[in-house]
This record gives C-alpha cells, sequence and structure tokens, in this order.
C-alpha cells in the first residue's frame, strides 16, 4: 500500500512521562535546528525528551531546547559526529517565542518537549507549557486509566 504524502517511517518519540507528571496547557509545534547525523540518529529512534526542558527568552525571542539527548549515530564519520546532550535551537514566530515566554515566567509553571516526529521530512518537536501535578493527582489518573480499561474489556467481552 502506498504511503500518503507527509507519512514516513520514522518513529514518533513521545514523552509519556511528561503527561505524567504534568497538566499540559497550551502546546506549539516548532521546527529544531539539527545536524546531518542527528536527523539520522532521530530515524533510528536514539532520542530521549524525559530529561528535557525548554527555556524561552522574550527579548530577543529564543527558544532553546536542553537535556534532550539524541545518540550519536554509530555509521557517522568520527570528524561528523554531534555532541548528544548540547542545546539545540528552536524554531518558531517571534510573536508566539513571546508568548511562552511570557507564560512560563509564572511560578511553577515550566515548558517540556512532548513529542518529536517527522512531517514532511522535516523533525518537528511538539513543545507544551507544563505545571506540575501533586501526588493525588497522578493516582487519580492512574485509577481512571485502569477504569477505562476495565470498561473497555467488559464492553468487549460483552460482544
Amino acid at each position: 500500500m502506498a504511503k500518503k504524502k507527509g507519512q514516513s517511517d520514522a518513529p514518533t518519540i513521545e514523552n509519556r512521562r511528561a503527561r505524567h507528571d504534568y497538566h499540559i496547557g497550551d502546546t506549539m509545534e516548532v521546527g529544531i535546528v539539527l545536524q546531518g547525523s542527528e536527523v539520522k540518529s532521530i530515524r533510528d529512534g536514539r532520542v530521549s525528551l524525559a530529561e528535557g526542558y525548554v527555556r524561552a527568552v522574550e527579548e530577543p525571542p529564543e527558544l532553546m531546547v536542553h537535556g534532550v539527548r539524541i545518540e550519536e549515530y554509530p555509521p557517522a564519520a568520527g570528524l561528523n559526529q554531534h555532541d548528544p546532550g548540547r542545546n539545540r535551537v528552536l524554531l518558531a514566530h517571534k510573536k508566539e517565542i513571546r508568548k511562552f515566554a511570557r507564560e512560563s515566567m509564572q511560578k511553577g509553571v515550566t515548558i517540556v518537549p512532548l513529542k518529536m516526529y517527522f512531517k514532511n521530512g522535516r523533525v518537528k518537536l511538539l513543545i507544551g507549557l507544563a505545571s506540575g501535578k501533586a501526588e493525588y493527582d497522578k493516582r487519580q489518573d492512574v485509577k481512571k486509566k485502569e477504569a477505562d480499561r476495565d470498561i473497555r474489556r467488559a464492553m468487549t467481552k460483552r460482544r
């Protein structure tokens, strides 16, 4: 079967930990400045978003992702390798960057990377404004997921 335009075999890397630890508010899709060996490593799925966070500066408007680890691409020559833990520039409109910078200045709000994926051959990063969850919120989420799973199981057995 032929692929639709914009689809690829490249993996979607998700930060499931962020959705567990934070309440996610606004989200924004941004581009990311990468080297060639980094793109190949992302296509192999050798990325960790779990420790990542984004810093937004209002003047001059700038977004930088910190703590996202893109492993080295083994077939690349030694001279063309990238630093796995380097900070990377994110690409977005000035207006959106300023908005996220203002909102992240509030106490208890941070910007976290949620998902990394390919769109039309380019690497995109989904970032979101996040505020921390309390322990009881996490327990309630787990209970709700278990209840939903039980309901789905009961419905499939019924058929």
